[in-house]
């Protein structure tokens, strides 16, 4: 498994219930390993504009990602996750997609930051 890989895990819903989702790993935290990740969802209108990112059919990295429906990738939707929680791979986004994200979140955490 790598960073900008998408993962099939269980994760938290809003109502509570733990789901097997699609996440994209974002990155290896310290010390243990777990991995930072952001959720996918099919629920297009839960983007927040200007900060998640649509994933569509006609993008380039759509098929790599192993992603079977346009999704929006949620920079909001975090959790670390102990690398033994991770059910699988099923594809990978683009580097230049992953680095975008990376970018997006930390220039979201520093702006914002007092």
């Amino acid at each position: 498994m790598n960073e900008g890989d998408v993962v099939i895990t269980p994760l938290p819903q809003t109502d509570g219930k733990i789901k097997n989702r699609p996440a994209i790993v974002l990155r290896e935290m310290p010390p243990y390993s777990d991995v930072l990740v952001c959720g996918i969802s099919t629920q297009l209108h839960q983007i927040a504009l200007g900060f998640d990112e649509l994933i569509q059919r006609d993008d380039d990295d759509f098929a790599s990602s192993g992603i079977i429906r346009d999704s929006v990738i949620r920079l909001g939707y975090l959790s670390v996750l102990p690398r033994k929680n991770i059910i699988g791979s099923i594809g990978a986004i683009s580097p230049e997609r992953y680095k975008r994200l990376l970018h997006r979140l930390s220039a979201y955490l520093i702006k914002n930051a007092k």
